[in-house]
């Protein structure tokens, strides 16, 4: 196998948005370095499911209806 093909794998520190810390290997820095994360696992929507209600309040659809709601697709 050739020498130096593959990055450096070293220890960093990961800081969540909470405060927490911890310590992994990673490719990500140097040696030592924190990585401060602006969106984690623990807080945003994507990973928890959130709490987000899928209605259309007078949005899209209703756009939609207001613009082609007279059009059909039957012959006269």
């Amino acid at each position: 196998m050739k020498k130096d093909t593959h990055p450096d794998y070293h220890m960093i520190k990961v800081q969540m948005t909470d405060g927490t810390v911890y310590q992994t290997r990673s490719t990500w820095g140097k040696e030592g370095d924190t990585l401060a994360l602006e969106i984690d696992p623990l807080a945003h929507p994507a990973w928890t499911g959130g709490s987000q209600r899928l209605l259309d309040q007078g949005g899209q659809v209703a756009r939609f209806n207001k613009r082609f709601g007279g059009l059909t697709l039957g012959k006269k």
